[in-house]
């Protein structure tokens, strides 16, 4: 005869379980309130087709563009160079973070470097990036790649820097070598920081594509936007600008997703708050 699952570890499932939904259906109600809104506003308040448009116009702009073929061209364009950019973010941000959290002597040769880079404006080095690199796809990656890397790169060596000094003793009383208290102590430790990192990274590698459309492109969502602001399009710059937004929410929930699954073994805290 099967029993039926009870205890604490049943009570915690369901309490998740709906803290999740109850997390999803406020992130709904939030949603359809903002987009009934902004359907409002455009038919009243803001009824000026020079500086805003209905959500139902938006719509319209976007299928039509779809049917047109340039809404999956421009998607098509941006997402190459923001998937190409943040590969080699990850990447470099991750190996050079290790390398910056183990190794004092490299910190105090590169940080102000580091710190210079990080602080520099985008829209000063793009123009530059893409007069040496063309206004191709591979100018997009790498503005992109500066945008994206340095979250990636600072909160893994913050990880690596902030693992648990007992673990490293342990690891060391056993008669472990350096490599092998990196790769199996002082890695694994940085991970949560790793994805933390990614996931700024999401944000900052977007707006990396704007930029880098803005200066010098011949398709993309950035030019997209840029073209329809020429021309006083509001429904089509917005269809940019919505499509933009959709595509970072899509990819830091799927980091967060990956996040989860990576880190399944800490338990996070339910919100208590109702």
């Amino acid at each position: 005869m099967a029993r039926s699952k009870s205890g604490p570890g049943a009570l915690e499932g369901g309490a998740l379980f709906s803290w999740r939904g109850r997390s999803v259906r406020r992130g709904l109600t939030a949603l359809v309130v903002v987009l009934v809104g902004w359907e409002i506003l455009g038919r009243t308040v803001l009824d000026n087709p020079l500086f805003f448009a209905p959500l139902s116009q938006v719509a319209l702009a976007a299928v039509k563009l779809w049917q047109s073929g340039e809404l999956p061209r421009d998607i098509a364009v941006s997402f190459t160079e923001l998937a190409y950019g943040m590969v080699a973010s990850v990447i470099v941000g991750v190996v050079i973070g290790v390398l910056l959290g183990i190794s004092q002597r490299l910190r105090d040769y590169t940080e102000l470097f580091i710190i210079a880079l990080y602080a520099t404006p985008l829209v000063a080095v793009a123009p530059l990036l893409i007069l040496w690199l063309g206004i191709g796809v591979v100018s997009k990656a790498a503005v992109v790649f500066l945008t994206a890397a340095f979250p990636v790169l600072i909160n893994t060596a913050a990880g690596v820097r902030g693992a648990d000094a007992q673990l490293v003793e342990v690891a060391q009383a056993f008669a472990a070598t350096r490599a092998q208290v990196v790769r199996k102590v002082l890695v694994p430790a940085s991970v949560p920081f790793m994805l933390t990192g990614v996931r700024l990274a999401i944000g900052r590698g977007i707006v990396g594509v704007v930029v880098g459309e803005l200066f010098g492109a011949r398709a993309g969502l950035g030019y997209l936007i840029f073209t329809a602001g020429q021309t006083f399009d509001v429904p089509s710059l917005f269809v940019g600008v919505l499509t933009l937004a959709l595509v970072g929410v899509g990819l830091t929930l799927a980091a967060a997703a990956v996040e989860r699954h990576a880190l399944r073994w800490r338990r996070p805290a339910l919100d208590a708050t109702p």
